[in-house]
């Protein structure tokens, strides 16, 4: 199946109409984490480069996590959508279940630590090529849930 965009770009500064269906995209390894499997949702295409929207699902156990980093971004939320992860955000574990929406402010310094095998979330983010840049370990993280 191919993904439809359309060329509105007079009527919205370049920007183009994008509709992406079940089966368009799939997840694919090769994003920021190896321990996950992401699909393009091709909003960084339609808005040229303004706004990556993809869904991020747990691919292997969560063993070392994401560590210590921070992203350089206008904009950021995750948007929990099946299982569950636990973040720090700075000194404060957080726990995401499904339905849950954070923002993650620009430049907070956060670590992936623990998701279910089910974790799947929308990510959704300004520029669409954000920098991650890690940081050294402010704070102690507890240890992931092991699966079964």
């Amino acid at each position: 199946m191919e993904a439809v965009l359309e060329d509105t770009s007079s009527e919205l500064g370049g920007m183009l109409f994008s509709h992406i269906k079940e089966g368009d995209t799939e997840f694919q390894e090769g994003g920021l984490r190896d321990f996950f499997l992401y699909r393009d949702l091709g909003i960084a295409a339609a808005t040229k480069g303004q706004v990556v929207a993809q869904l991020v699902k747990a691919n292997r156990p969560p063993e070392e996590g994401t560590g210590w980093h921070r992203h350089e971004v206008h904009f950021h939320i995750v948007l929990m959508l099946k299982g569950w992860a636990r973040f720090m955000y700075e000194d404060k574990v957080t726990l995401v279940k499904a339905g849950d929406c954070v923002h993650q402010r620009p430049g907070i310094v956060h670590f992936l630590f623990d998701y279910s095998p089910d974790m799947e979330y929308l990510e959704i983010a300004s520029p669409a090529d954000f920098t991650t840049i890690d940081v050294p370990a402010p704070y102690p993280v507890p240890s992931p849930t092991p699966w079964a």
